[in-house]
């Protein structure tokens, strides 16, 4: 489950570099949302004329963007926000757009959804569920990014595949993709299981449907139900309207539920009956709903374990795992790794509007050599500082920092809380704060580092 105290806390670091930018013609919306956002973003731009949104894209660099659905007195269809989220997705392709509405249904929210929309909320907002669903868009926007660099292969090639293993995935990924079969993408954090479900659903017969991803490590406990299933109004506290689950807003498509072992087991139950009845019932309903979807699902935890454990339903690992990938860390798959930093080093290159940086045969060695516990998240990460800080046209092994984590004391207790306590902390000293980089390197997710930064104080 998030806590929200932390996530207060924690936001302003991980969103220090995003702007957002809101829009609604109430001005006393602009102001509540800018007093809310303002301590989680670096900046908030807000503007009461959607006209406006053409210039500001041109003038400021927007991470998430914010936007209203009806903007002239009476209307409540929803066109003009669907319009300008053309419009914004026409200038940006990556852009990450929240909708909101005070006029929710359940029509609304699916057109917008496969119109491209990341997520939707409702007037008058929940304020804690506001900003855990601007967090989990900023951060669907940096995914994309990554997703981006990876399927801009060199000349000839379809995608960063020279290593074996790769090759393999990616042959598998081909003859998977066209059938309806439920994929399991199995592989440590970082290794971009994210970007072979955005494969497998691009070479489906579903590809001109919407791809619905949720992060199930990234939702309170408390919400699941209503995340996945939907509910209906007057349901539980603050249920004043219909709202769509994400099996719905997937309807046609696929759907990608991420760290899928984090899924509680009350719910686990209620998905395998959905996938095997194809249809959900929104809480706070007795009507059952036929849904179409595709499901792909991803983790770094071994289910096995956790079915053992009596932490995961025997019978539901069966049903996700018709055909399982597994990803390989990046140490295991180093033949990529000139191709992936040449590719990243393009990608922040064309980001902060520098000429394109070569690398030295020293410095690949040394990238070779480290242990990468991120893989290619931090590898992403590590090339952009590079490229951001290296004073000359070359970047060489200095540039990229690769210094290991703090090492341990070596007169510590053996006691692993205390070891934990301190490689926890060692974590965030090296990330500078950055909770999604100190949760790469320690190899966890980013709730599972909030629990413990809560659990050691801090």
């Amino acid at each position: 489950m998030i806590d929200f105290e932390h996530l207060s806390r924690y936001s302003l670091l991980m969103s220090s570099n995003a702007s957002i930018l809101v829009v609604d013609d109430d001005r006393d919306v602009l102001t509540a949302a800018r007093l809310l956002l303002q301590k989680h973003y670096r900046r908030v731009l807000t503007t009461n004329d959607p006209q406006e949104i053409p210039r500001i894209m041109a003038e400021e660099a927007v991470g998430v963007y914010l936007l209203d659905m009806n903007f002239a007195i009476g209307r409540n269809t929803g066109a003009e926000g669907l319009r300008w989220l053309q419009a914004i997705l026409e200038r940006d392709p990556d852009a990450v757009v929240v909708l909101m509405t005070a006029f929710g249904d359940l029509n609304t929210a699916v057109t917008a959804m496969r119109e491209g929309a990341a997520d939707f909320v409702l007037k008058p907002w929940q304020n804690d569920k506001l900003v855990a669903t601007l967090r989990v868009a900023a951060e669907l926007r940096q995914s994309r990014a990554r997703v981006s660099a990876l399927s801009e292969p060199p000349p000839g090639q379809t995608m960063i595949a020279g290593s074996r293993a790769m090759q393999e995935i990616k042959s598998i990924v081909a003859k998977v993709a066209p059938t309806d079969a439920t994929v399991l993408i199995r592989g440590e954090n970082g290794t971009g299981k994210e970007l072979i479900a955005q494969a497998l659903h691009r070479q489906s017969l579903r590809a001109d449907k919407v791809q619905v991803s949720v992060d199930l490590g990234a939702v309170a406990e408390h919400l699941f139900e209503s995340e996945l299933f939907g509910h209906r109004k007057g349901a539980f506290t603050d249920a004043d309207r219909d709202r769509a689950g994400r099996f719905q807003a997937a309807d046609g498509g696929t759907l990608f539920l991420d760290e899928i072992g984090n899924l509680p087991t009350s719910l686990q139950t209620r998905l395998l009956r959905v996938l095997e009845a194809r249809e959900v019932t929104p809480v706070g309903s007795d009507v059952a709903l036929p849904v179409d979807v595709r499901l792909v699902t991803a983790t770094n935890q071994p289910l096995e374990q956790l079915v053992a454990e009596g932490r995961f339903r025997e019978d539901l690992l069966y049903r996700i795992n018709t055909i399982e990938i597994h990803l390989p860390p990046l140490r295991d798959r180093l033949d990529d790794l000139p191709a992936l930093v040449e590719h990243f080093i393009a990608v922040a290159a064309r980001k902060y509007h520098q000429p394109r940086k070569t690398v030295s045969a020293a410095a690949l060695t040394a990238l070779s050599r480290h242990p990468w516990p991120g893989n290619i998240r931090e590898l992403s990460h590590t090339v952009e500082r590079a490229v951001i800080l290296a004073e000359s046209d070359e970047l060489h092994a200095d540039d990229f920092r690769l210094s290991r984590t703090p090492a341990i004391d070596r007169q510590v207790t053996l006691n692993i809380e205390a070891n934990e306590r301190q490689l926890v902390a060692a974590a965030l000293e090296q990330s500078r704060g950055n909770i999604s980089h100190a949760a790469d390197a320690l190899g966890i997710t980013r709730a599972a580092l909030y629990r413990r930064i809560e659990k050691f104080g801090l």
